[in-house]
């Protein structure tokens, strides 16, 4: 019996681009709703200017976002340079699949707890900055994340009280 290689996504790795140092916010400049992480003064953060491969089923981790002006999101969205209401099914991905804004306003499914829903892609989560006042003293994110609205959270069905970080999957629509 042969066995052929087994091809996986996953197998290929995005490394990290870089570190950037942190810096201790200004007393109330971190926004820390959603259990959101400020920037700790010294520490290094990886950045990524890259994410996994996009698949029919990719890895990620969905984190909560605000999306609407003092929300946690920090300014307006990268695509249109507006605030969105939470109400509605949008995201930010992290830098690599947010690809140059090349991801703007197109519709990704996001399968996990069970179901799934689509959201527009609405904003980067960024993975190549932080730790400054345009990211809101936040450390860069991840290079894989789906960064959703409250209205994402709620069409997946997990309760209030779990939102937060929940492993997925995702796909372009």
């Amino acid at each position: 019996m042969s066995l052929s290689p087994r091809v996986d996504a996953e197998a290929k790795t995005c490394t990290p681009s870089g570190k950037i140092k942190g810096k201790k916010p200004p007393k109330d400049q971190c926004n820390k709703a959603h259990d959101s992480e400020c920037c700790e003064e010294g520490k290094y953060y990886d950045i990524y200017n890259c994410s996994p491969s996009v698949s029919a089923q990719t890895k990620a981790v969905l984190t909560l976002n605000g999306f609407e002006k003092g929300a946690d999101g920090g300014g307006p969205s990268e695509c249109d340079n507006k605030y969105h209401s939470d109400n509605d099914p949008i995201v930010a991905l992290s830098t690599g699949w947010f690809n140059k804004m090349k991801r703007c306003f197109k519709n990704i499914t996001i399968y996990g707890n069970g179901r799934s829903v689509t959201a527009m892609v609405v904003d980067e989560c960024d993975s190549t900055m932080g730790c400054d006042k345009p990211h809101d003293y936040q450390p860069p994110c991840d290079n894989n994340i789906v960064d959703a609205s409250v209205a994402v959270w709620e069409a997946l069905g997990v309760p209030k009280k779990d939102q937060g970080t929940m492993d997925i999957y995702w796909s372009d629509s």
